[in-house]
């Protein structure tokens, strides 16, 4: 096998300019190696002019897409497949594609094609059902695996780095100041330490009598995909946990309650339905009924506030909820991506009930969910992790206005 010399910097901003020009006449495919030629049909399909004569685009066949699909994983990682395929969802419209179980089974699985699945699960023929499952279990067992162990751990007490002990659990040790406490312990002949003297963190302790119910309500509307399937895994997870209740409720003008499905968070995802309106105060109205004892109780409204029901009423409401004791906490999004899209001026009049409003990443929901459940300071918090919450700076004036 012949091994390429590596290109020179020159060389390499070069050829990167041909494939972002692309492949138009047969003197520039001469410049590119055969591998690259490849690489930038793929892009094309994709990205190029289909106006321009001899372009050839993706076409609408499950095999040519599911080539194209298998040509985009050779050239590139795992993350850069996701915003590709994103991309070709939007730009070509193939979202009917994902009725195909042979083209559903080469795709990159990640949340926004679970989103997708979701948006699409009433339609999906009975021939493609199978693989979609399969296809979202995969998701949602992967997710599990880097989800799951943070929000127990940080939901049951979780380890506090403050207090040290010379009894830790094996999980707990501070391994490199056990090995500066026990280097008089080396064993030449064995090229090893013996750590007579452990030392490690304690587990925290959790304030058990400020836990009771915890209701994740989610704004299933198209915009919040991603937020959903977050949301639903959380709320799977949470609920296996026997110190707190937890509740999932999914809304747009209608309410589903999936609760009782949330030992399955496969289940759950097929239970929610994408797109349509939006009332938020009508599912707020229904989650305030569940709340029994208000001091123990913690509502994690998920919504980009734009509200399509009574926006008064929805305020007065949560107003209502904050007064009596309810955690109340507003997250415009919870998803990897960047600032959410979201309804500024609801935003700033929640804010200025002393609610917090501000977006989170999957990675720091664990730790916001301890924050809450121990009633500390959720602004405080978000503030030491850099994250941007809704301040009310404007006057009653100019939110009326």
């Amino acid at each position: 096998m012949t091994v390429e010399a590596p290109l020179t910097d020159k060389e390499e901003r070069s050829r990167r300019w041909r494939l972002a020009l692309g492949i138009d006449d047969s003197s520039k495919a001469k410049v590119l190696s055969p591998r690259d030629q490849c690489l930038s049909r793929a892009l094309d399909a994709l990205y190029g002019d289909e106006d321009k004569k001899g372009k050839s685009g993706l076409g609408k066949s499950a095999p040519s897409i599911a080539k194209w699909l298998g040509d985009i994983r050779t050239y590139f990682p795992a993350s850069i497949v996701q915003v590709i395929q994103k991309d070709a969802f939007e730009r070509k419209g193939l979202q009917q594609m994902l009725l195909e179980p042979e083209f559903l089974a080469t795709v990159e699985a990640d949340v926004h094609l679970v989103a997708s699945l979701m948006a699409l699960k009433d339609a999906i023929p009975d021939k493609t059902r199978e693989t979609a499952r399969a296809v979202v279990r995969t998701v949602v067992d992967a997710l599990m695996e880097r989800l799951a162990h943070r929000t127990a751990d940080a939901i049951r007490g979780g380890v506090d780095r403050t207090r040290r002990t010379t009894r830790p659990r094996f999980a707990n040790i501070d391994w490199p100041r056990t090995i500066v406490a026990n280097l008089h312990h080396y064993q030449p002949e064995h090229r090893t330490i013996i750590p007579e003297r452990l030392i490690g963190f304690m587990n925290r302790k959790q304030r058990k009598a400020d836990l009771d119910k915890v209701i994740l309500c989610v704004d299933q509307s198209g915009s919040m995909a991603s937020s959903v399937v977050y949301a639903s895994i959380f709320a799977a997870v949470m609920a296996s946990l026997p110190v707190i209740t937890t509740r999932l409720i999914c809304f747009d003008t209608a309410i589903i309650d999936l609760t009782e499905e949330l030992a399955d968070p496969v289940e759950v995802l097929f239970g929610v339905q994408l797109g349509g309106g939006t009332d938020i105060n009508r599912a707020v109205t229904y989650c305030a009924d569940q709340i029994a004892h208000p001091t123990k109780a913690h509502l994690v409204l998920i919504t980009d506030l734009y509200e399509g029901g009574n926006a008064e009423d929805l305020v007065t409401r949560l107003a209502w909820l904050h007064r009596q004791g309810t955690n109340v906490i507003v997250l415009l999004a919870l998803t990897d991506t960047g600032s959410p899209a979201y309804n500024p001026l609801l935003a700033a009049q929640i804010a200025g009930l002393g609610i917090p409003v501000f977006s989170c990443t999957p990675d720091l929901f664990p730790d916001l969910m301890a924050t809450a459940l121990r009633r500390e300071d959720v602004a405080a918090w978000a503030a030491n992790h850099d994250i941007k919450t809704i301040v009310a700076n404007r006057t009653s004036r100019e939110l009326s206005s």
